[in-house]
């Protein structure tokens, strides 16, 4: 209980860390990195400093959950599994450019999300950025952000849950729908969250712009137009690559990861003091472990 709630705490402050590195800019007094470059120098200073302190975070997270019940080994192994595939997946991409914002790495973090639950799916989303960046060279200071943001998307992925239990769809082609749906959002959702890393350091239209002391109604109706003009119809590639994923291979990568699940997380129960030993198997087996409820 205690390694649980320790894990809790440091997943909660990973997300405050992950909203404060986000925004602090907009409470600067100036933005003293902004220049015609823009984006090439935002965060140029405090992006080594986060991510370290974002890699530092999730194994320590590893390293307490692996000592209780929510993660075991095996779930670990499968975890660096599945995260070198993604990485695979996105150097892929990289060398074969989709259309757009299209990238098949969000298949797997919403899926494992909301299988596996919400730790799991922030782990599969920052260490996925995490890997694939070393393997492509995408290593910036935009990659803590990324991390974040993939993170945040697998965290949420289990809130689907709710309106599958709601239209009953579970198991069905309803399921599938859901998690399209919800994934296709976030294909807009994660690029209008990373255009904010560097948005306030851009120079560029005054109707696109920030500059410190604009109200917080003027710099919505700003960011909106520049997401607008600049990403637009980016993220909706994205979005709608998410979901044809989704729909075309959704339900045999639900069923293998489902089966993976029901492998790995179960419980070892002793045996009832005084049980004679010499039971034939059918009779001891079933006291000596029991799945947990799905």
């Amino acid at each position: 209980m205690i390694r649980r709630m320790l894990s809790g705490v440091i997943y909660v402050q990973t997300t405050l860390i992950g909203m404060v590195a986000f925004l602090y800019p907009f409470w600067l007094p100036a933005v003293s990195q902004r220049t015609a470059a823009g984006a090439g120098a935002a965060h140029a200073d405090d992006a080594p400093l986060m991510l370290t302190l974002l890699v530092g975070l999730c194994f320590a997270v590893l390293l307490l959950e692996v000592q209780g019940q929510m993660i075991n080994t095996k779930t670990v192994a499968l975890l660096g599994i599945l995260v070198a595939i993604n990485a695979a997946l996105r150097f892929v991409s990289v060398a074969m450019p989709g259309p757009g914002g299209f990238s098949p790495i969000f298949f797997l973090i919403a899926l494992t999300g909301y299988v596996f639950g919400a730790r799991f799916g922030f782990l599969m989303g920052a260490l996925t950025l995490l890997v694939s960046a070393l393997i492509t060279g995408g290593v910036g200071p935009w990659l803590p952000y990324q991390m974040f943001t993939a993170g945040w998307m697998g965290l949420s992925m289990p809130l689907c849950r709710p309106f599958v239990r709601l239209i009953r769809a579970e198991k069905r082609w309803g399921e599938i729908i859901v998690l399209a749906a919800f994934a296709g959002l976030w294909g807009l959702l994660y690029g209008a969250m990373m255009n904010i890393w560097f948005w306030p350091f851009a120079s560029g239209a005054p109707d696109q712009s920030w500059t410190p002391g604009m109200s917080f109604a003027t710099t919505l109706q700003h960011y909106a137009v520049f997401y607008a003009a600049t990403s637009r119809f980016w993220d909706l590639l994205r979005l709608a690559g998410n979901m044809v994923l989704i729909l075309t291979f959704g339900l045999p990568t639900l069923r293998a990861l489902r089966r993976f699940k029901q492998r790995f997380e179960f419980v070892y129960q002793p045996a009832p003091v005084g049980l004679p030993l010499d039971l034939p198997a059918p009779l001891v087996a079933p006291k000596l472990a029991t799945r947990r409820a799905q």
